[in-house]
């Protein structure tokens, strides 16, 4: 086979791997020519989807071989998506996309994030004492901000109400050392703050947006730095 024969067989299988593989990424870097005009990859770079691991069990080999801290571990145990930051504001939100905006409001408001915490569709007592307690077990947190958008639709798949008696009901499972900031919108929002306006205090504080809670619960986290 002449090496444009290898290279389109490497570049097929590539691409398969990336497809059928449910990859984030798959790189190939070298790719060299020999002498003899055959083409080689001599080294790869594999990143798998761990959201698409149920379509492969065999992931868990792989995955028990990565190099996670405590909390990273504590979180993909009980099914959350969690990434250790540096910063002294604990983030928690449902879906990724919300969960980076939290993240990046945190930094324009001049405060640094402590984790980027994707607790998915649900927000039930479970879930929601399982991301606090692992941004809890974080000595740099200083406060914690839950942002969190249950859609504008009448089905949203997060509701206002179910939220607001999760977090009430984590609360009771799990002693929280910092105060903790919530921004409540979408689907039955109201009757989600009205369930929480009775707990509310110098710990446990609500916001009417994302920008207003981001910048209380940066005011708190350097109050208490």
């Amino acid at each position: 086979p002449t090496a444009e024969d290898g290279a389109v067989d490497i570049l097929q299988k590539l691409y398969r791997a990336y497809v059928e593989g449910d990859a984030d990424l798959v790189e190939i870097n070298p790719l060299i020519l020999t002498p003899e005009d055959r083409v080689h990859a001599l080294d790869a770079k594999v990143s798998l989807d761990g959201n698409a691991e149920f379509r492969h069990p065999d992931y868990a080999k792989y995955d028990a071989t990565q190099n996670r801290d405590e909390r990273e571990k504590a979180a993909h145990e009980k099914g959350l998506q969690y990434v250790g930051l540096e910063g002294s504001v604990g983030v928690i939100a449902n879906g990724a996309g919300l969960a980076m905006s939290t993240v990046d409001v945190v930094n324009q408001v001049g405060g640094k994030p402590a984790n980027f915490l994707d607790i998915g569709g649900g927000a039930n007592a479970s879930v929601m004492a399982g991301a606090l307690e692992v941004i809890n077990n974080d000595p740099n947190v200083r406060s914690i901000f839950i942002n969190i958008f249950g859609g504008i639709t009448f089905g949203g798949i997060t509701r206002g109400e179910e939220v607001a008696n999760g977090i009430i009901e984590a609360l009771k499972r799990v002693t929280i050392d910092s105060p903790i900031v919530i921004r409540l919108d979408g689907t039955n929002a109201d009757e989600g703050r009205a369930i929480l306006q009775p707990h509310l205090s110098d710990t446990l504080m609500m916001e009417p947006t994302m920008l207003d809670a981001a910048r209380t619960a940066v005011a708190l986290a350097k109050a208490r730095s």
